[in-house]
């Protein structure tokens, strides 16, 4: 008995000493920001590769109906479940990103082993709402009927491979919240070469059209979930995943859903708005819809970068915040907005200069091009307005603060969006004035954000002080 408890007490002090040596709260801000940024970067990249090559190859291979099915009403039901989820498994990585940075084993294992259960069964659950709610949203959203059967067909199964997506998505979280991004971008780019063979066997070779391609995608995310799942219950960490020890425990699933639902209903509500979107830009003809899902995936570039410095700052904020050092959490946050700005402003010059080349991999449709790049050149300059939001919200829900962000975010993005949607579209019923709705406001919730942060949250006021939580 004496043995094992020194035998336990040495795998512990161990584990203490590795997170002690962490250099997130020890070394220098902007390059441990680079440092985890890039991975993640790349990582999202891949993982938004899977449908873009299916989009490339659906769009060559089969035609634009199959482009407008597999991008357009599809993904952003897709996003509207999903996404519900991966906002809601942050407050998972806040939680463990805390605890990890203040040394503290024991919770890290019982957030870890609730945030692996909780995927589980959202998986099952988003799976069946997938398989069998989707044909009957995407004819409420006025789905044009020559892509109808492309939609359900892809949408059907690509829910069947849910359980994996959220496997992968809640590891890779659990590996970020510890600092480790580069693993799960591995990961990705296997599942994303895989996802590349089997697009072209299936969809080209094998001519299953759709289906193929959403067959690919379920398979690739199926292997990256399988490397995710062989890392954590390998590790020697103090993040190791147990069989066993898969359960919910009712009060840290309470704090991870009241840090991450917030993100969660916010993700819910910006996937409603696309939705009601998506419907306006379905009523302008399927060139329009195929249009505006080719230059979803071109804008995702911009888009995967904001959101890697986003995930960056939660991270960074986190664990700092654990570690109870409120100045170097202020320090990262200003070099984090610096580094994003200047990145959006030479991604949007990229994009506005040459996004016609970039059209051209996914179609040849002079109409659709035309279109698309109608899109483009009125959305990209005011890319730069959406920066502030990102870094502030990823910064505050890295100290739990997720509350007040979702509501600004749900009123000044969302809510505002369908009331100009309502209003506007009617009178005019032209795509500029469907996408004039995303720098609007993006432009109002800037305003909103710099307002609360500066002005009353715990990081931007300096006459409120950090309220331990350990």
């Amino acid at each position: 008995m004496e043995e094992h408890v020194q035998r336990k007490q040495a795998e512990e002090n161990q584990v203490t000493e590795r997170a002690a040596g962490n250099q997130i709260t020890e070394g220098v801000i902007w390059k441990q920001l680079l440092l985890f940024f890039f991975p993640i970067l790349f990582g999202t990249f891949f993982q938004q590769l899977y449908n873009t090559v299916d989009a490339i190859v659906v769009g060559q291979f089969v035609g634009k109906e199959a482009l407008a099915a597999v991008g357009g009403p599809t993904g952003t039901l897709i996003n509207l479940l999903v996404g519900f989820f991966v906002g809601l498994s942050s407050g998972a990585t806040v939680i463990i990103s805390q605890f990890y940075g203040a040394k503290r084993a024991d919770k890290v294992g019982y957030a870890v082993h609730t945030s692996a259960a909780f995927s589980l069964l959202c998986g099952l659950g988003i799976m069946a709402v997938g398989i069998f709610g989707a044909p009957y949203a995407l004819a409420m959203m006025g789905t044009p009927e020559d892509i109808m059967g492309y939609a359900v067909l892809y949408i059907r199964i690509y829910f069947l491979g849910t359980i994996p997506n959220l496997i992968y998505n809640m590891g890779s979280g659990i590996l970020r919240a510890v600092g480790d991004s580069k693993r799960p971008l591995f990961f990705l780019i296997t599942g994303c070469v895989t996802n590349i063979v089997l697009d072209v066997v299936l969809v080209v070779y094998l001519r299953m059209g759709v289906a193929g391609a959403a067959i690919a995608t379920i398979f690739s995310q199926t292997a990256s979930a399988l490397f995710v799942a062989v890392v954590l219950t390998g590790t020697k960490e103090m993040y190791r995943v147990k069989i066993s020890r898969l359960r919910l425990d009712g009060r840290m699933l309470t704090r991870i859903i009241q840090i991450g639902l917030p993100a969660g209903l916010q993700s819910v509500m910006y996937s409603l708005s696309n939705v009601i979107i998506q419907s306006s830009v379905n009523s302008l003809g399927t060139d329009t819809v195929a249009a505006w899902t080719a230059y979803g995936k071109i804008d995702s570039v911009f888009w995967m970068i904001i959101n890697a410095f986003g995930i960056s700052i939660t991270t960074f904020v986190g664990q700092n915040f654990g570690a109870g050092k409120i100045n170097r959490v202020k320090k990262g946050i200003r070099q984090c907005m610096l580094m994003t700005l200047v990145s959006a402003v030479v991604m949007s010059s990229i994009l506005y200069n040459f996004g016609f080349y970039i059209f051209e991999i996914f179609t040849t449709d002079e109409a659709v091009l035309e279109k698309g790049m109608e899109i483009l050149r009125f959305l990209v300059p005011a890319f730069i307005t959406y920066v502030t939001i990102e870094i502030y919200s990823g910064a505050l829900r890295g100290i739990g603060d997720s509350w007040i962000p979702m509501i600004i975010t749900m009123v000044g993005v969302c809510a505002l969006r369908v009331i100009w949607i309502m209003i506007a579209v009617p009178l005019q019923r032209t795509i500029t004035t469907v996408v004039f709705s995303y720098p609007l406001t993006w432009s109002v919730t800037t305003v909103l954000f710099l307002i609360y942060f500066h002005g009353f949250s715990r990081l931007g006021n300096r006459r409120r002080g950090r309220r331990g939580w350990f």
